[in-house]
């Protein structure tokens, strides 16, 4: 079993797919009607202004409310370097954490909405 997607939302679709597009390196999709990032092998779903999903959680999740980590494939000098070079800042790191992996190195930062996005590199 494997986790298919997650959902996030955002307070402004514009703002938010440039920012996944351009500092995750995600492709925007659409699907049913609604928009979707995918970044790697991963997919998140995102409720933007006027989203009403079918099913919902008990307590949907709002812009700024998730924390993502994804991983980065390299050194985390080169994570740093990419979100430097985009205006990215950085809240925390690097600095040694757990993952799926086991342990690697983390930098923290955060989308246009608050929510909390790590960047972990499992490279010696």
């Amino acid at each position: 079993m494997r986790l298919d997607h997650v959902v996030i939302a955002v307070s402004d679709l514009e703002r938010s797919n440039r920012f996944y597009r351009d500092v995750l390196g995600a492709e925007i999709v659409e699907i049913d009607g609604r928009i979707a990032y995918r970044i790697g092998g991963q997919q998140l779903n995102v409720h933007g202004p006027g989203t009403r999903p079918a099913m919902v959680a008990r307590i949907p999740v709002g812009p700024g409310n998730s924390d993502l980590c994804f991983e980065w494939d390299g050194a985390i000098d080169g994570a740093l370097e990419h979100l430097r070079a985009r205006g990215v800042r950085v809240e925390a790191g690097p600095m040694t954490r757990g993952g799926a992996k086991g342990r690697g190195t983390s930098v923290y930062f955060r989308d246009p909405d608050g929510t909390l996005l790590e960047l972990i590199s499992y490279a010696s």
